[in-house]
């Protein structure tokens, strides 16, 4: 699972962070990653210490937060994903069709209105 920013992805000022490049497994060991650090133990979840993803350009740290923000940034180089408890268990829902078999489809891992989307593809060519 590789990890990267890509700035301006459309030609009007929205960016993407972007998991892609896996398979079925890594799915699975991504969604429970997120179980486990965030929802059971309530925890942040700083990507750049997960073995199995590989950053490119930038840094994802996932965190509770009181409202649901998305995705934020001082620098384009460490994010950080702010949800709620809720908004992680419905990003769980949203990773559960990879987790069933392999796909080719992509999914944004959550509908706010931010500058910077979440984007989920097993392939990389969902985006470039």
């Amino acid at each position: 699972m590789e990890l990267d920013y890509i700035e301006n992805v459309n030609g009007l000022g929205e960016n993407v962070v972007r998991l892609y490049n896996f398979n079925k497994a890594e799915a699975i060991q991504f969604r429970a990653l997120l179980q486990d650090t965030i929802i059971s133990k309530k925890q942040k979840l700083d990507l750049s210490e997960v073995d199995f993803i590989a950053p490119r350009n930038c840094n994802l740290i996932f965190g509770l937060f009181k409202s649901d923000e998305g995705i934020i940034t001082k620098d384009n180089e460490t994010f950080f994903c702010v949800l709620t408890l809720s908004g992680f268990k419905n990003m769980l829902k949203l990773l559960e069709p990879f987790c069933n078999k392999e796909s080719r489809s992509f999914q944004y891992l959550y509908d706010i209105d931010n500058p910077t989307d979440l984007l989920f593809s097993p392939s990389a060519s969902a985006v470039e």
